[in-house]
């Protein structure tokens, strides 16, 4: 296939060559009606390029041929049989995926360190949730992905399941054994869907972990916006072998999906895959030997602990992504959450991700000698005003094993079942009727249907107290909790 073509934009340009005046949304009319206030700020394009489809970059004659031509080519630049936008970011897709596997009432089983979005997929989809616990790495208090027997053995447990969805990377760039998944569910008959929100880079380069689709999956969910180069929301479904229906998929999606879908993203989805496709191999190469430096830089600061391959030698994940930086900070006495506001607040530095243990920051072909610069500075820095960082109450980890909860009623039951707000010393031994999820990551604690346990309630309290934040807790503060009426 041709891929210096780019079917979305191109049909952007033509209509902004054409100098169209449409008479239907967006009601700011390709920027004329924007606030110039607005304008100074995102710019003027931003809004000149916001077209409707319909009648806009396509029409009916051409029944949508402009997005299906972009979609063929991405699926040829990365080896699926098929692929489909999304415009509400992988948060959906996955929704829309775990659907197009496993209905209401139907078993799907699910890596129980998934994000937010699949534990709010469950409820959605009113699914039954077979959890396969991840494997947890008790020194860094870290969850990597859960190994081929971990399913088989579930898959045993439960043969009427109708399939595993598989998160990897993980928020923390630690791969799971993708083929060995998939062959252990394509043994029971089954498809393996894998959430690889982080991984719209893989397929792009050799030196980078594997790749869903060519490690046998048959659905993988990619965010382009996260490690790649579209815009925020730019999320891709890539499909192979006939185990998922692309027809069940496009309707479940449809169900889900917006009715007014942004030429933004489609046009960034398509012009990132051009990129890619022409210089993909040189941009990634630069990519890694500059996070290689950046790692070396690091080992050399007192108190930084990176992670890296140890974790697969010591036979806690597949793989890693060596663009994904982990620094454990512990040492320096203070949390994840501290140092990153600290490099907030004193360098101007964002960091990709935080927690009780760790920082992360994700290197991307976007990088250059500047960024690379500016965080190796960054953290020497915090290095060394390390000690001037006000302690705050630390977060009480809990044992691994804690954080493995009863499952009492089906996640969709209880979060729809009658509630009642009880303070957090009296929720032990309760169903929980909400999701409870530190943020960053964004992986809950507590899900819908599980039993509250004092060792779980420790830990967020103290967490809450040390400044995590827990926004999507009825009380993020965890002095109640939400819980099924008795």
């Amino acid at each position: 296939m041709d891929h210096s073509r780019v079917p979305v934009l191109e049909a952007l340009e033509d209509f902004r060559r054409r100098g169209d005046i449409a008479y239907g949304p967006p009601g700011h009319k390709q920027g004329r009606g924007v606030d110039p206030r607005v304008a100074e700020i995102v710019g003027l394009d931003v809004f000149r390029s916001d077209v409707l489809s319909l009648n806009g970059l396509d029409d009916r004659r051409q029944s949508q041929g402009v997005l299906n031509r972009a979609q063929e080519l991405m699926a040829d630049a990365v080896g699926a049989e098929h692929a489909f936008f999304s415009t509400c970011g992988s948060s959906l897709s996955v929704k829309t995926a775990m659907l197009a596997v496993a209905g209401p009432g139907e078993k799907l089983l699910l890596s129980r360190n998934a994000h937010k979005s699949v534990i709010a997929a469950v409820v959605v989809n009113g699914v039954e949730p077979i959890w396969v616990h991840p494997k947890f790495d008790t020194e860094r208090h870290l969850a990597h992905p859960p190994e081929p027997d971990d399913v088989r053995r579930r898959l045993e447990e439960h043969p009427d399941a109708k399939g595993m969805l598989l998160i990897t990377p993980t928020d923390w760039g630690s791969c799971a054994d993708i083929g060995g998944v998939a062959r252990v569910c394509h043994a029971f008959d089954v498809p393996v869907i894998v959430d690889e929100a982080w991984g719209a880079h893989l397929p792009f380069h050799p030196a980078l972990p594997a790749w869903g689709m060519d490690a046998e999956a048959d659905l993988v969910v990619t965010s382009v916006h996260k490690m790649g180069g579209a815009v925020e929301q730019s999320s891709v479904f890539h499909f192979q072998h006939d185990r998922v229906s692309p027809e069940a998929l496009k309707q479940r999606e449809d169900l889900l999906g917006t009715t007014s879908a942004s030429s933004l993203v489609h046009a960034t989805l398509d012009g990132w895959r051009r990129q890619m496709v022409e210089q993909g191999h040189e941009l990634l190469d630069a990519a890694l030997r500059r996070a290689d430096r950046i790692r070396a830089a690091v080992a050399d600061l007192p108190g930084l602990r990176l992670m890296g391959r140890e974790v697969v030698e010591e036979g806690l994940a597949a793989d890693l992504d060596p663009l994904k930086l982990v620094i454990d900070v512990r040492k320096l006495g203070v949390s994840g959450m501290q140092a990153a506001e600290w490099l907030r607040d004193h360098r101007h530095v964002d960091v990709g991700g935080s927690d009780s243990c760790r920082i992360s920051a994700s290197i991307t072909h976007a990088d250059d000698d500047e960024t690379e610069e500016v965080l190796v500075a960054a953290l020497r820095a915090l290095v060394e005003h390390a000690d001037s960082i006000e302690r705050r109450p630390p977060v009480r980890l809990p044992e691994p094993s804690a954080l493995e909860l009863e499952q009492a009623m089906l996640p969709r039951e209880a979060f729809f079942a009658p509630v009642e707000h009880v303070p957090a010393e009296r929720a032990a031994g309760r169903i929980a009727a909400e999701m409870i999820s530190p943020y960053p990551p964004g992986v809950p604690v507590i899900a819908p249907g599980e039993v509250v346990t004092d060792a779980v309630l420790d830990y967020l309290r103290s967490s809450a107290e040390h400044g995590v934040l827990i926004p999507v807790a009825a009380d993020s503060s965890v002095r109640t909790l939400r819980v099924v009426a008795r």
